[in-house]
């Protein structure tokens, strides 16, 4: 048997020996094997004071159904039961799951102008930013949120402003918002940087991660930042939270709620007034659920998630 040996007990009495029990292919007696270590590990997982987790790759989940209920699958999609599938952001249980929507600004004048925005303040919503802002805030009239944290700089503040309108509860101004701080590259023109400055500006578009200016490393800075802000936001009294800010943070916040390094900040792209939706089980386990939804960029879309 493809050197597979087995042994087999004598042919029950009463069964003529003529007729032999029919020995299992090599494939029959795997599947076999298998089902019978199966089941000896879920007798191993269900004998366990905290059975929520099993090595096996089995899960048995002895939570009461109302809790199932009203926890809503806390624990993060395919890797349900996984300890350790995806990481932590928060590096401590929180008393709910989180949902968390992000907006990147609208289109503001350096954007329109092709500048180099950065950390400066200088840039401000244009008339089509304003609109892309009421665009989304239509777009959410049927979400409801708990708080909503913002950069303070002026074109995500004037965004959040026009997002938050109506409500009763204070705009929350996050400095780990902020975006990257680009040095003298910031208000000039894309085309002007990359002549005046054609190693720099080509190491910041094809490179970013090793981008430096004076041995400080923006990106890689903004990496820490971006977990400075998902703590921050994620550690906050409530359960449904808006966060706008600008394209460089946002790239940071994904790619470390992901786990991807800054060596990855190009492989993502968010629009203005783009919006991302990340769920976070109560372990602070981040699974991405929508990423620059723009539909209603172009329609009266509104959206429920």
């Amino acid at each position: 048997m493809n050197g597979f040996a087995c042994s087999f007990p004598l042919p029950l009495a009463g069964l003529p020996l003529a007729s032999p029990l029919p020995i299992p292919s090599l494939g029959v007696l795997r599947l076999l094997l298998f089902r019978s270590r199966r089941q000896a590990k879920l007798h191993i997982c269900a004998g366990k004071l905290d059975s929520h987790q099993c090595q096996a790759g089995v899960v048995i989940n002895q939570t009461p159904a109302e809790d199932q209920v009203s926890n809503n699958a806390l624990t993060t999609g395919g890797a349900y039961g996984f300890e350790g599938a995806t990481t932590s952001l928060t590096n401590e249980l929180m008393p709910s799951s989180k949902r968390v929507t992000l907006i990147r600004h609208g289109l503001s004048t350096w954007n329109e102008q092709s500048r180099v925005q950065g950390s400066s303040n200088l840039s401000i919503l244009t008339e089509t930013g304003i609109k892309q802002a009421e665009r989304c805030r239509n777009s959410l009239v049927n979400m409801t949120f708990d708080a909503c944290f913002s950069s303070p700089i002026s074109r995500a503040k004037s965004t959040a402003e026009i997002l938050w309108q109506g409500k009763q509860e204070p705009l929350i101004f996050l400095d780990s918002l902020k975006e990257a701080h680009l040095f003298f590259l910031e208000g000039m023109t894309n085309a002007d940087a990359k002549k005046q400055y054609p190693e720099l500006y080509t190491s910041w578009r094809e490179d970013p991660a090793n981008f430096h200016v004076a041995g400080i490393y923006p990106i890689r800075k903004l990496w820490g930042t971006a977990r400075e802000a998902w703590k921050e936001i994620l550690l906050t009294p409530g359960e449904n939270f808006l966060v706008v800010t600008h394209k460089s943070i946002l790239r940071a916040l994904i790619c470390t709620a992901l786990g991807l390094t800054p060596e990855r900040f190009r492989a993502i792209d968010v629009n203005n007034g783009g919006i991302s939706v990340f769920k976070f089980s109560k372990q602070g386990e981040a699974m991405l659920q929508c990423l620059n939804m723009t539909a209603h960029m172009y329609s009266d879309h509104i959206y429920n998630y």
